[in-house]
């Protein structure tokens, strides 16, 4: 766990506490200092209380599913995706683009009694702000494979991909995305929801 942030000597300070057998199970907490060129600290992401004690979660507290087919382990008419679902993936607006459609194609294919052939690769896609008036559009999938967001050079610093993420994403969130507006799926070339 990230304990201080040294900015004068860009040194990152963690508490770092074995937690099983294979990794020191019984030692001490100690404190590790890890120098950085570009920090980015984001909170311990968590489920709402209301489902991390309910019968659908896993020891992790997100609603254990698997993480192609978005259905849960144990129970067969039970679904989930976005930042409750116990996926090694983002927890963002463009995942759940992603799983949306996946989920619908399973869910009714399971009323259905139909086998679940849609899959969620994991795609995601996030803005990294690297100065002002500069991003990258990075996306990955669960093989931590490069996924194109946009038909350029995904490495370069870009205005533009700045402007799509300050003023064209706000917009497709809150009028499209959130309406339930469809959309093109890049994130799983060939596959069929």
């Amino acid at each position: 766990m990230l304990t201080e942030v040294r900015p004068a000597t860009k040194e990152a300070v963690f508490r770092v506490v074995p937690a099983s057998p294979a990794h020191g199970e019984g030692e001490e907490p100690r404190e590790e200092v890890i120098p950085y060129a570009l920090l980015h600290v984001t909170p311990p992401m968590a489920a709402p209380e209301v489902v991390a004690s309910s019968p659908l979660a896993a020891a992790s507290g997100f609603v254990e599913v698997d993480q192609y087919s978005l259905q849960h382990k144990r129970f067969a008419n039970v679904f989930s995706l976005g930042d409750v679902a116990g996926m090694p993936n983002s927890k963002t607006a463009a995942a759940v683009r992603g799983q949306a459609p996946v989920l619908v194609a399973n869910l009714l294919a399971q009323l259905d009694g139909r086998p679940l052939q849609a899959r969620y690769d994991g795609c995601g896609f996030c803005p990294l702000i690297t100065g002002y008036g500069k991003a990258i559009m990075a996306g990955f999938n669960y093989a931590q494979q490069a996924v194109p967001s946009f038909p350029l050079d995904r490495t370069e610093e870009r205005w533009s991909m700045w402007v799509v993420n300050k003023n064209i994403l706000p917009w497709l969130y809150w009028n499209s995305m959130l309406r339930g507006a469809p959309h093109e799926r890049r994130c799983m070339p060939g596959v069929q929801a």
